[in-house]
């Protein structure tokens, strides 16, 4: 902290931009000097800058004194890895802080994005929705949900471009006639200035209200403001992106999410998981020679089975699904993680054993469903839970009779896209793998071909830059805006 704050905010700010900008595309800070221009690292390093930065008497800041601050940032190590009487517990909270901080940056673009559209506008629920009605776009976005993602890339665009900037006067320019055609320059500024863009008190007021704990070697696993709001104003002409990697997060499902809860309440959150269950049939029906079946009413009491049953030649798969993401207090590794991870996962591991337990039997309900062959869980989560599959994490979860997994909808988005391998086989090697079976499903899937996923490119198809300059959708792990 200290040695951030040698350095104004005017000054080491734009610089931690410019970086940001060159190391946008994914994975692409493997390139970067030392390996040190990490987005999280930079992220911690604006944040620090921001809330405890000072103006007056600070020096300018240089590559050179970039770069030894992410060499310090590096180095830091988790306060409490060796300060634990339980080796086994004091890792598995490190690993959790550790993938809370570095793996939410490195979730696929081109996914997270196309999955706005194509779960919120081209799937249908089960229920009648109390906030997704006609019109929630407008009232919660302040446009469509297709220019609100089309904005977000244009701003993501604009600022790996220009070194971290976005100046509204770029609308104005010669060739910005093709953009203000697609989406009017009035609604481009309205929803940046609206959802996008802070100023420094309001990122200090945000950042004093998100503190979870007081503890300073804990700062950087906390949630960055940022990351709701990832332009600044008041640094110089325009808009400042000081990580641009957090710009098209706020158009992914998961930004969405929380804007409509903020907006809205929990009835947002409920009709979301309701579009999420949907969504996730959907994906499921792209499985080639797989049956798939909807949650099974079974007994006098009308009890319901998992979400969805895949019946493939190899296997039977319940999937369950928990529109559900990692709290802060599993980010943070807290003594309420436990708690935390069995309220939000806990029943599905239980559904999952029981209907596996009903079909055993020859419950009648179940007939459409073989008997003959082995059974398997999928816990389908709206946001990854990292290693919690491992045996760091899986103890603290209900004992099944069947394997489960747990994985998250990005995962399953590339597991119905396999074309050189039959899913069932490949899910019952991995699950005879006593190594394996622990890891991330997504392991599993790495080293397989992949068709294009018919959902996911209909979502994308629907934003104005839907193209890429060749006339090309581009390819899934694509993280250009535009």
């Amino acid at each position: 902290m200290a040695r951030i704050r040698r350095h104004r905010p005017s000054a080491l700010l734009p610089q931690i931009a410019r970086a940001s900008a060159a190391f946008a595309q994914e994975s692409s800070w493997l390139e970067s000097p030392y390996r040190k221009y990490t987005p999280w690292a930079l992220a911690d390093a604006a944040r620090v800058s921001l809330a405890c930065g000072n103006e007056y008497h600070r020096k300018d800041a240089s590559d050179t004194d970039l770069l030894k601050i992410l060499d310090m940032y590096s180095q830091l190590e988790d306060p409490y890895l060796y300060d634990h009487d339980n080796d086994q517990d004091a890792l598995a909270r490190f690993l959790l802080r550790a993938a809370g901080e570095q793996m939410i940056y490195q979730e696929p673009v081109f996914q997270e994005l196309a999955r706005a559209a194509a779960m919120l506008t081209q799937t249908t629920g089960t229920r009648e929705a109390r906030c997704l009605r006609p019109g929630w776009e407008e009232e919660l976005l302040g446009t469509s949900l297709s220019h609100y993602v089309g904005i977000a890339q244009l701003l993501w665009a604009v600022a790996i471009s220009c070194a971290g900037w976005f100046n509204p006067v770029s609308l104005e320019a010669p060739g910005a006639e093709r953009i203000c055609a697609e989406i009017p320059a009035t609604t481009i500024l309205s929803v940046a200035e609206t959802h996008f863009v802070t100023d420094t008190a309001a990122f200090r007021q945000a950042n004093e209200q998100a503190r979870m704990t007081t503890d300073p070697l804990l700062r950087r696993y906390e949630y960055n403001p940022l990351r709701t709001t990832p332009l600044l104003k008041g640094y110089g002409p325009g808009l400042l992106a000081p990580v641009s990697q957090l710009i098209p997060a706020k158009a992914s499902p998961l930004g969405i999410y929380y804007a409509g809860v903020a907006k809205f309440g929990n009835a947002f959150a409920q009709d979301l998981g309701d579009l999420f269950e949907a969504y996730v049939g959907r994906q499921l029906g792209l499985l080639p020679d797989a049956t798939v079946l909807p949650e099974i009413v079974y007994g006098q009491n009308q009890a319901l089975s998992v979400d969805w049953i895949v019946v493939t030649e190899e296997l039977v798969l319940l999937v369950e699904v928990k529109s559900v993401r990692p709290t802060a207090h599993l980010r943070l590794a807290t003594e309420r993680r436990v708690a935390e991870l069995q309220r939000m996962l806990g029943r599905a591991y239980e559904q999952i054993d029981r209907t596996a337990a009903l079909i055993a039997s020859g419950q009648r309900e179940f007939a459409k469903v073989p008997a003959d062959r082995p059974v398997q869980g999928l816990i389908v989560t709206m946001e990854p839970f990292h290693i919690v599959n491992a045996p760091l994490q899986r103890p603290l979860l209900p004992a099944t009779n069947v394997p489960v997994t747990v994985c998250s909808i990005s995962e399953l988005e590339d597991m119905v896209t396999i074309t050189d391998a039959a899913v069932g086989r490949l899910l019952l090697d991995r699950a005879a793998d006593a190594q394996r079976s622990t890891y991330a499903l997504r392991e599993a899937l790495s080293g397989h071909t992949h068709a294009r996923n018919a959902v996911l490119d209909a979502g994308w198809s629907s934003y104005p830059w839907h193209r890429d300059t060749a006339g090309q959708v581009p390819s899934e792990s694509a993280g250009t805006a535009l």
